[in-house]
Order: C-alpha cells, then sequence, then structure tokens
C-alpha cells in the first residue's frame, strides 16, 4: 500500500490512507506528502473525502460489516488487494468492483477451491511491487558479499518459522568440524523465543546471530549487504514472498522449500529452481542448498544476478503502480468516468 500510494502518478490521482490505528509506517507516508487518516470514524471522513476509488488490503475472507460505510457512501469503484487469495462469498463481498490476487498461485488455488474462474474483469493478478530500482543502487552487482554468511528475516511471529530454519544447524555444525564447510554466520532478523532457545540450549551461539526488526528499505538493503544468500523457511508459504522479492531485487539466491496440501506456495513461483535459487524439499536438502552455496560462490552470484533480472522484470513498483493506475481508469470508465 505504501508503495502504491508513492508511484501512483499524481497528475491523474490524489491519493490518501486510511488506518483505524496509528503504526511505524504513518510516519514515512508522511514524508512522503500523502494525506493519512488515523483512527477516526470512517463514515464521516468517506462523506468529507468523497473518493472514486478505495482500494482495500484485506486477506480475502468476509469482514462482517467492514464494507458497509462504502456501501452507504457509494463509492464507485472498490479495488482489493486480495492479500491471501481467500473468497468473500457474502452480500458485501459483491461491492468489490476487482479483486487483485499477488501471485499467480493465489489465483489458480482460488479458482480450485471456489470453482469461479479468475479472471477479469472480476479478478487480476498484480504482484506486490518492490523498489527494484533502489535495490539495483543499494546493493549492486560488484558489491563485496560477505563470504560464508546467509539469512533469514521475517516478522518475529511462529507463524512465520518452519522447523527446517533450525533443523539444519546440527548438520551444518557437523560439517563445520568435518572442515566439509568453513565456519559461518547465520543473521536472523524476526527470532522468536523458540528459535533463540534452541541456539542457546544445543550451543550454536558461534554461528547464529539474532538481529533487531527493520522497517525502512535502507535498513533491510543494510541487512542484505551483510549475506551472501537468503534462506527462506516458512512452514504456512507465501502469498507472494516480499521478503524473497527484496532479496532477488539484491541480487541474492535464495533458497526455500515448498508448502503442504493447499497452503501458500507462491514462494515457488519466485524461486526456479537451480536459476534464481535452490528448492529444497526436506532437511538434508535444505542443508545440501546451504553448503552448495557456501561453496560455491560465483554460482550463488550468477543465481542472484538471475534474480535480480527477474524481480526488475516483475515486480518493480513503478511498473506495478501503473499497471494499477491503469485498472482503476478501467474500472472507472466502466463506471461512466471519462479520464
Amino acid at each position: 500500500m505504501q508503495s502504491f500510494v508513492t508511484n501512483l502518478d499524481t497528475e491523474i490521482f490524489h491519493t490518501a490512507v486510511f488506518s483505524p490505528s496509528n503504526g511505524p509506517r504513518a510516519k514515512l507516508l508522511r514524508q512522503n506528502s500523502i494525506e493519512t487518516f488515523i483512527g477516526i470514524d470512517l463514515l464521516p471522513l468517506l462523506e468529507k473525502f468523497k473518493p472514486d476509488i478505495v482500494h482495500l488490503h484485506r486477506a480475502g475472507w468476509p469482514e462482517p460489516g467492514s464494507l458497509r460505510p462504502f456501501k452507504l457512501t457509494r463509492i464507485p469503484v472498490i479495488v482489493e488487494t486480495n492479500v491471501f487469495g481467500h473468497h468473500d462469498p457474502s452480500p458485501d463481498g459483491k461491492l468489490i468492483d476487482r479483486h487483485l490476487f499477488v501471485s499467480h498461485f493465489c489465483a489458480q488455488r482460488f479458482g480450485k477451491v471456489n470453482s469461479i474462474s479468475a479472471v477479469p474483469p472480476k479478478y487480476s493478478v498484480l504482484y506486490n511491487p518492490v523498489d527494484t530500482d533502489f535495490f539495483a543502487a543499494n546493493c549492486p552487482a560488484d558489491r563485496y558479499f560477505p563470504p560464508h554468511a546467509f539469512g533469514r528475516i521475517s516478522r518475529a511471529d511462529p507463524g512465520k518459522w518452519s522447523p527446517l530454519a533450525l533443523e539444519i544447524l546440527p548438520d551444518l555444525h557437523q560439517m563445520v568440524k568435518n572442515n566439509d564447510i568453513a565456519l559461518f554466520t547465520y543473521n536472523i532478523i524476526g527470532g522468536i523465543p523458540e528459535a533463540e532457545r534452541f541456539v542457546k540450549e544445543n550451543k550454536f551461539d558461534n554461528y547464529v546471530n539474532f538481529l533487531p526488526p527493520i522497517l525502512t528499505d535502507q535498513e533491510i538493503s543494510v541487512f542484505l549487504n551483510s549475506i551472501s544468500f537468503m534462506v527462506h523457511a516458512n512452514a504456512t508459504g507465501e502469498s507472494f514472498g516480499l521478503v524473497i522479492a527484496e532479496a532477488m531485487a539484491a541480487g541474492l539466491p535464495v533458497i526455500t522449500h515448498p508448502s503442504k496440501e493447499l497452503r501458500d506456495n507462491a514462494q515457488l513461483e519466485l524461486v526456479d529452481h537451480g536459476k534464481t535459487g535452490l528448492i529444497a524439499n526436506n532437511t538434508q536438502e535444505y542443508v545440501e542448498a546451504v553448503k552448495f552455496l557456501l561453496t560455491h560462490p560465483q554460482e550463488a552470484r550468477e543465481m542472484g544476478e538471475n534474480g535480480r533480472t527477474k524481480a526488475t522484470e516483475l515486480f518493480r513498483e513503478q511498473d506495478i503502480a501503473d499497471k494499477l493506475g491503469k485498472i482503476y481508469i478501467e474500472l472507472l470508465e466502466s463506471k461512466g468516468f471519462q479520464k
């Protein structure tokens, strides 16, 4: 959302953001001259602001009463970024003019589960935007890649973790003892108590650094410059995978894994095995993938640059915002508005 509102064409769109509560991104929005309305009653705000388009970010499932203010104020166009690809069959759900899925995986699963063809004019795919220009400038291909260093980044939420993220450590430790790999550094943002306890109890402290949370692209770039590849392990999977996309934009290869059954699996849409990273199906494959990238730095850099190219082609924020603006115009024109 922050990227959308700061990259839409200001010659066409005037943007503002509403949130029921204040958060760390509010300051960043205001620094970019975006109006923010925090914690006030939505209905009178809509009556005063009179937006032609409201763009919601939701999980996709029914949220009783949440769309009522838009119905009462007769908002001409309502767009939803359907973050997790769920279905809202309620009468309120029918108010939404366009559902945007953040990956082709989510759109395909939505169609399969709900027997609904996820195609325009009601549905389409729009990837989440990434500031690939920024990462190209701040994480250049010719930068220094710290040897024997890799990392992971997520919210400090158990739902963002897979056992794989820690199960690799005993085998990697044994490889160090056997001189199969050099002493390595594993930098983690988003550590949870279970992870910190596991590392301490097994005396892996000399390998693992737990780092504080970060917010801005500048902070993210500093972190990505401190490692030579990204390890991704999330048992619930990704509906898109922003941390993966940002690592790709920074020229880093990514190791990831499939999710089971109908869980989110867009990580496999982003990472191409052997080209932009590696996909591991179990702990042993994951350990071998880490070993390969630790011991083959040139191949790791080539995968990373392949990932950078893919991220630039698919996720560049200016291009995504341009596509979104065209969707807005298309929907407005369908309602009789003139550009």
